[in-house]
């Protein structure tokens, strides 16, 4: 029977070995365990590599992609930091430990329910999860260091860009929803906006309008 501590080694060996290598990345991934975000038959798969579903259609990404995605953001302690698509809650706790202040929007309310109560249990209190429409972002916080976006659009939605502090980073996947999709990270500058793109991913479809 593998201990607590082994399959521990093994997720954080499991995140290097894919590519993250950022100590505070790492460390804020040790420290945040993926096991309070998974429920019911999945539970015991919580140190896996892989998606798992979590409800309302909805999935927790594998950890080397949250892995991947956070360091690509380069969140810095004074951040204030966006991210559209709460789900599980799993990637706005790993970004509460990087940054000053996580907002959080989803348009399921009960996943942000959910993930706010999990919030509590763990005494994450810079974390602030919202029912809205994430694809708007939130223009009352804006703007903002850095921006997640965890569904994949056919574009970086304008309201996003618009949202984003000059020196800020979006990182987010594009592409059809049913076809390879790609990671992509946007600087945005005095002058405009910088693309690189980072690697292939496959995210649910980012979706305008409230859920259930």
């Amino acid at each position: 029977m593998t201990s607590e501590a082994e399959r521990k080694m093994q997720f954080l060996f499991a995140l290097r070995s894919k590519g993250v290598t950022d100590s505070r990345v790492l460390s804020a991934m040790e420290k945040i365990d993926r096991a309070h975000f998974i429920r019911n038959l999945f539970a015991d798969r919580a140190y896996e590599d892989m998606p798992l579903p979590i409800g309302a259609g909805q999935t927790i990404s594998q950890p080397s992609v949250v892995g991947i995605m956070t360091q690509a953001l380069d969140v810095q302690p004074r951040d204030k930091v966006l991210e559209v698509g709460t789900g599980s809650g799993y990637q706005a706790a790993i970004l509460s430990q990087l940054a000053r202040r996580v907002y959080t929007v989803d348009r399921h309310r009960r996943l942000v329910a959910e993930a706010k109560a999990i919030f509590e249990r763990l005494d994450l209190v810079n974390i602030t999860p919202i029912t809205a429409d994430g694809s708007f972002g939130l223009p009352d916080q804006a703007p903002f260091d850095r921006i997640l976006v965890t569904a994949a659009a056919e574009d970086a939605p304008g309201p996003l860009l618009a949202q984003l502090r000059i020196g800020g980073i979006m990182v987010l996947p594009v592409g059809q929803s049913d076809a390879v999709q790609s990671l992509i990270r946007v600087h945005r500058t005095e002058t405009g906006f910088e693309y690189d793109e980072l690697r292939p991913v496959r995210f649910v479809p980012l979706v305008e309008g409230l859920g259930d």
